[in-house]
């Protein structure tokens, strides 16, 4: 009985592809959506939102379009399909939804940090307008949570280019500076961020390596700068876990600036 309710189930669908009877086939576009047959529903919709355009089922179609991608996870087509309905409907009757899916379809779309930033740059751009054309939107608080999130990646990117910088040391130039400028400009750019704490021993210790490394006129001035930097990490960072590093290296440089 399975087999045959299979079989039954295929060859209706297969009669519906060859169909031109569209009214019908948005109709069954619609139940495979509402059953959650988001693949049927997709190829049946694409071919309908050309036909459907400039009727009063245009809309919805190509709404639901993006929803089916969205639901198998086809997060970049989604966005591309949301786009394209808030272009063609600026005031259309999904277009808050469509603003939000498609920013929240590239958000899930965004690569490890340690690779190309360029689509979580697009998904920030995407969320952001969201909001400035909806600001008292049910869903403000899930795309603010979801731009945090996204530049929080965009910081963890800069805490690896740092945390390299500091790895290679002296290797071919001063990567230690390097370190302290990656650092401090993800800083600046993003305060609030979760990798603040990490971001800020880097900067210290870059700084403490720096002393070391200087030519002799210049090491005094290079381990009072360790010492101001310390003072700043442990004021901010009271209960750091990377206490025990920091206050090696102040009392490290404390020692030398005595002698």
């Amino acid at each position: 009985m399975l087999a045959a309710m299979l079989l039954s189930s295929c060859g209706e669908y297969n009669k519906l592809l060859k169909s031109t009877d569209y009214e019908y086939k948005y109709e069954a576009a619609k139940n495979y959506f509402a059953k959650g047959k988001y693949s049927k529903s997709a190829t049946l919709l694409n071919e309908l939102i050309t036909i459907l355009k400039g009727t009063d089922k245009a809309e919805e179609s190509l709404y639901m379009l993006g929803m089916s991608y969205y639901n198998q996870k086809d997060y970049q087509t989604a966005a591309q399909t949301f786009i394209t309905y808030y272009n063609s409907y600026p005031r259309g009757t999904f277009a808050e939804l469509a603003r939000f899916h498609a920013g929240k379809g590239l958000c899930l779309d965004t690569p490890e940090a340690r690779l190309d930033q360029s689509g979580t740059y697009k998904a920030i751009q995407e969320l952001q307008m969201f909001l400035e054309y909806f600001p008292n939107s049910t869903k403000k608080s899930e795309a603010q949570n979801m731009i945090f999130e996204l530049q929080d990646k965009l910081v963890q990117k800069e805490l690896l280019s740092a945390r390299l910088y500091y790895n290679l040391g002296n290797y071919m130039g001063n990567n230690f500076l390097s370190c302290v400028v990656t650092a401090q400009n993800a800083l600046k750019d993003y305060p609030y961020t979760h990798y603040r704490e990490d971001l800020s021993i880097l900067i210290l210790k870059s700084k403490y390596e720096m002393a070391i490394y200087s030519v002799e006129e210049k090491k005094g001035e290079r381990y009072r700068e360790t010492i101001d930097e310390y003072y700043a990490f442990v004021n901010e960072f009271p209960e750091s876990k990377y206490l025990k590093e920091a206050e090696k290296i102040f009392k490290e440089s404390k020692e030398i600036i005595k002698d």
